[in-house]
């Protein structure tokens, strides 16, 4: 037992000091630099060792991206909560954005296309939390639309925005283009405070139609925790909430 301790410990120490030498040719070197054999030099292990611990070259990926990401995720956990849950999505939106351009070589790990064909551990854990912060504006009844049709815009707007920039040369990037995407995103997304739910959008100030009232009875749903009705009624009940709030309205597009 102390044997496979000790062996697990030094797998984990092993794991981390490739990991931080991968990090640090991605650095340095950027994301095509990034072989195998590079990251082999510069921990000073032979590259079988890097297949026996991370499977393959996207399993170091993988990894490698999981740990760029820690640190979005520290910084997005001192953000402060507040009782305007789309006052802490913008200031969500806006560190998404800030961590893509400081750090675009992580980004393109977590959040750029995957030769597995699906969303990197990170990404799904992004797309996760970002579902969590909508649902507390479906809460408040301030939703326009699924919470899953939001997270996909929100998420859809965001990247395209941050990975536009990157590939556009510094001297000609908008510094006003996240501001304004932002914008226009919370504005299809989000009614104002106190519009009335049901009120057409040519009426002044649109509300949500049926789809605020309806995530903000899936949300309270969901708060609740314990159901009375079985998971084949739960499905269907979250099946029709989703169409009414996916619903195209009258004065729509």
């Amino acid at each position: 037992m102390t044997a496979d301790i000790e062996d697990g410990g030094r797998a984990g120490a092993l794991h981390h000091k490739i990991v931080r030498a991968a990090a640090d040719v991605l650095e340095s070197e950027g994301l095509d630099a990034l072989s195998t054999r590079a990251v082999a030099a510069r921990a000073g292990v032979f590259p079988p060792t890097i297949f026996r611990l991370f499977g393959d070259k996207d399993g170091l990926l993988e990894a490698l991206g999981e740990h760029g990401f820690d640190t979005y995720l520290e910084a997005k956990s001192r953000l402060p909560r507040s009782d305007d849950p789309v006052a802490d999505l913008r200031r969500a939106w806006d560190l998404h954005v800030r961590f893509g351009l400081e750090q675009p070589a992580y980004y393109a790990l977590v959040f750029g296309p995957s030769r597995s064909g699906r969303p990197s551990q990170a990404g799904r854990r992004a797309l996760v939390e970002l579902q969590r912060m909508l649902t507390r504006v479906a809460a408040a009844g301030r939703l326009r639309m699924s919470v899953e049709r939001a997270t996909a815009l929100m998420h859809a707007a965001g990247v395209g925005v941050v990975t536009t920039t990157i590939s556009t040369p510094p001297e000609t990037r908008d510094p006003e283009l996240a501001r304004v995407a932002r914008e226009v995103v919370f504005d299809a997304m989000i009614a104002p405070p106190g519009a009335e739910p049901w009120a057409e959008p040519a009426g002044g100030a649109p509300g949500t139609g049926p789809a605020g009232p309806a995530m903000a009875l899936r949300a309270a749903l969901a708060a609740e925790g314990e159901s009375p009705l079985s998971p084949g009624e739960e499905l269907l009940l979250l099946e029709l909430l989703n169409r009414l709030a996916d619903v195209r309205r009258s004065g729509e597009g």
